[in-house]
């Protein structure tokens, strides 16, 4: 990793900072990769995969988003202000691979994933990667989230079957014309199987669609193994893509 070049990063949002770790080669990084962690989860948990796609030739970008790791307002955060952080994290980042945007790569985790999904209404994004896509009601956006865990029909609405105009959520990802990958872990008790369905239903316009399972792992691949399992197809995944996106015509 010895010609990857690691900073820190601030991120301006609503008149507040947040940290960033921004991994670049010394040359090649025509795409960017924006990753977008998980409720209660913090950059740190991946930065290995950023540094393994950093190694690919992108420039990639991790941060903490507001109520995570030792920000403040974990009480009192909203989807709306961790909506705005990933657009802000999404600009920077975009940034850094001068004006083409439509050479930026999202992945995320869990809450992570459907931020990200979200973030593909307002902000161009050629490669979609989401690791255990979560989902919520639409209702209540500005709501602090913890009051979203107790709502008591949370839990079986992550159950149900829903189509794209039922979510705004999969209703983007059904716009979504890029490349998309799927990654749902075997023993997950907190995303079942039928919420990453939805989503795998919603994507059926994308231009290709892969999904992978990491057979026993659970939701926050807490296993060394399942880690190492989940960053090698993404690695595998994007360097497939990577190949074969000059061939393709521009998306946006």
């Amino acid at each position: 990793m010895g010609s990857l070049v690691t900073r820190a990063v601030e991120i301006p949002v609503d008149h507040q900072r947040i940290q960033g770790t921004l991994i670049t080669p010394r040359s090649g990084n025509a795409t960017c990769v924006l990753f977008v962690h998980g409720w209660g989860a913090r950059q740190d948990d991946y930065l290995d995969e950023a540094r393994a796609i950093a190694g690919l030739g992108c420039a990639c970008l991790t941060f903490n988003l507001r109520g995570h790791a030792e920000t403040d307002g974990h009480e009192a955060v909203t989807r709306e202000d961790n909506m705005r952080d990933v657009m802000a994290a999404y600009d920077m980042l975009a940034g850094q691979c001068g004006t083409d945007r439509s050479r930026v790569a999202l992945v995320g985790s869990s809450y992570g994933a459907y931020l990200g999904a979200l973030l593909t209404y307002m902000r161009p994004v050629s490669l979609l990667a989401l690791r255990a896509p979560a989902l919520y009601h639409d209702e209540d956006w500005e709501a602090p989230k913890r009051k979203l865990l107790v709502d008591r029909d949370f839990a079986a609405y992550r159950r149900r079957t829903l189509r794209a105009e039922h979510n705004r959520a999969l209703g983007a990802c059904a716009q979504f014309p890029g490349d998309a990958l799927v990654v749902e872990s075997e023993r997950d008790d907190v995303v079942p199987h039928p919420a990453v369905a939805n989503y795998i239903a919603a994507l059926a316009n994308a231009h290709s669609l892969t999904y992978r399972m990491i057979e026993g792992a659970d939701h926050r691949l807490s296993h060394p193994e399942w880690r190492r399992a989940y960053t090698e197809l993404l690695v595998h995944w994007l360097s497939e893509m990577l190949k074969e996106r000059p061939c393709r015509a521009r998306l946006f």
